[in-house]
Formats: structure tokens, sequence, C-alpha cells
């Protein structure tokens, strides 16, 4: 098969460098270019060790500057806003993948209200489709963007959708506790935390209405149809990688932990990143730490009524890079599998 031309846009950046890995690895993708605002006529090597064999890789150019006639795919890993723009300037033939919130929220009124910008391209959210892999119920091919899920909503989407469309667990009364390394607020940490002691402490943060919140109503609404009610309380941890939700949830009548856990092995028996671990096994970062994998423990509660759900994903791979490679073998009709092994 004739190989798809890449552009990968935000390449020197934390989930820019892990998509680089993963990508010089597909039989099926030749990177053409390799962008970022910065740093242009440096090799992708310079940012990563593990890139540096990898010598034909094109050294960092501008994505202003780019030809786009000859491109297939660009993957954007950019800061939020930047897709918008990139997307008024494409053809039909081009498939964007991005990796922001940009194109996530599908009111462009709530996405100025939780992202505090007005949408730049708001004709296009309708020509764009939002993608969890495992979940997706639509075939994404008949789209021209197709918009990543964001980490904290992916660790909550894929333990909770298919139990909540079963209702074996119930819909009111969802408390989720995640946690997530620093990595995940990317290279400008600093300024955007100003609490003491980041890489020395565990700090609650966006507890009111973070913004991914926004992102996770959306879609249980659009699934289930119906509202849900999820306490969200995100954590900024001293880890430079991972996330861990832990999830509380009420049973339905009649449910049980163990039933639980056997629809989602049966839910899941397809999907070779979804790993569902025994009753009540202790599950952490490091069960997935530099990988698309997405581990699950269903646990019990002191109360027979409550079942505590844990969901550990690598928030740069499985809540980033990762998934966006899922979504273009599921786009091209690959295996799922490519590019990671």
């Amino acid at each position: 098969m004739k190989k798809i031309n890449v552009v990968v846009a935000g390449a020197t950046g934390y989930i820019g460098l892990e998509l680089v890995k993963i990508i010089v690895k597909h039989p099926y993708i030749n990177v053409k270019h390799l962008c970022a605002n910065k740093s242009v006529g440096k090799k992708i090597g310079t940012f990563d060790k593990s890139l540096k064999k990898f010598s034909k890789l094109p050294k960092i150019s501008n994505i202003k500057k780019v030809n786009l006639k000859n491109i297939d795919v660009i993957f954007a890993a950019l800061p939020n806003g930047e897709a918008q723009l990139i997307s008024k300037k494409l053809n039909e033939k081009v498939l964007l993948i991005d990796l922001s919130a940009d194109f996530r929220i599908k009111n462009a009124n709530i996405f100025k209200k939780y992202y505090n910008m007005e949408h730049g391209a708001k004709k296009l959210i309708k020509k764009s489709v939002y993608s969890v892999p495992e979940l997706i119920d639509k075939k994404i091919d008949k789209y021209k963007i197709i918009s990543c899920p964001g980490c904290y909503p992916t660790s909550i989407q894929l333990p909770l959708v298919p139990l909540l469309q079963k209702k074996m667990i119930k819909s009111k009364n969802i408390i989720v506790d995640s946690k997530s390394g620093y990595s995940g607020a990317g290279k400008n940490l600093n300024k955007k935390f100003k609490f003491k002691n980041i890489y020395e402490s565990i700090s609650a943060y966006g507890v009111q209405n973070h913004r991914h919140l926004s992102e996770i109503n959306q879609e249980f609404n659009r699934i289930l149809k119906k509202k849900i009610f999820i306490t969200f309380i995100p954590h900024l941890s001293p880890m430079f990688r991972g996330i861990l939700s832990t999830i509380y949830v009420d049973l339905s009548k009649g449910q049980t932990i163990n039933k639980l856990q056997n629809y989602l092995k049966k839910y899941y028996k397809k999907n070779y990143f979804i790993k569902i671990n025994k009753l009540n096994q202790n599950i952490g970062t490091g069960n997935i730490m530099n990988t698309n994998f997405c581990s699950i423990s269903v646990c019990k509660n002191i109360n027979d009524n409550k079942a505590i759900i844990i969901c550990a994903i690598d928030n740069l791979i499985k809540g980033g890079s990762g998934q966006a490679v899922q979504n273009f073998n599921l786009f091209y009709g690959f295996n799922e599998t490519l590019g990671f092994k």
C-alpha cells in the first residue's frame, strides 16, 4: 500500500514527541514534516534521545511554510486555539487529527465559557467527530476532522460508559477522584500553577469547574440521552506522567461487583488496549507507564450497594498520542495496534 504522508504540528511538545515515537514504527506512515513554532532547523533527536537513531526524519520546520498539496494527514498536538486556525486552511483531501480541545465541544458558546476564547472555526465543528476509539458508534472516515478526547475524560468514559449504558450503575452521585502527572499541564507548568512545591506535593485544582467537565458531561449526555451527575475532582501529582482515576458509584438493584467486572470483560474482549483486572486488584500508573493500555479494576466497597472502579492510563499516550494513532488506524481501516508493536 502507498504510504500516507503525515505532518506532526507541535512535534517537540510532550505529547508530540510521544506521537513521533509511535508513528515512526507505523508501516503505512511517511513522516513528511515535523513542525514547531520554535527550534526550526533542529533535529527531533535533540528533544528525545530515543529518536536520534531515526536519522532520516525531517528537521523541525514551521507549519506555516509547509506545502500541504501532497499531505494526507496533520496531527495537531498544539495549544488550544491553534488547530482552529489550521483547519480553515486545509483542502478537502487533508485529514486533521486534533489532540487539543478545539473540536471536542460541539457548542461554541460552551467552548467559550470553559476555554475563555471565541471559537475560530465554528462552521467546521459540524464537520468534526469526537472519538474515543473503543466507544465510537459511527464511521469516522466520513469526517475531515477527528477530535481526540482529553486525558481525564478518557480515564472516566472507558470504565463508566458501558456500565451506564447497561444501567448496571446509577447515574447519580458518581464521584471521580483523578490524579495526573504534571506533564498534562504541558511545558508551561509553572505559569499555569502558582502554588508552591509542585514537584513535591499533591494539589487539587479546578475543583469548582474544571474544563474537562464540559467534555465529560457532553459525551455522557450524548451517549446516554440523559444527564449524568458527576462530581469530578482533579489533582496534580508530583510525578511526570500517568493518570489514576478512582470512581465511586452506586450499584443498580440486583447488581454486584462480579457482574460489573464480567460485563466490562465481555464489552472490551475485542479491544487490545483495554485490560480488565481481577476483582479487587490494586493498580497504579506504574501498570501502564509508557504504553497505550488502559487498566481497569473493579473493587468492593464496605457498603454492598456501592463499588469502586479504578482506571489507570498514561496521559501522554492513551490520553493523547496513542489515542490519536488509534483514530488514524480506525479512519484508514487498519488494525488498531499498528505502530504500537
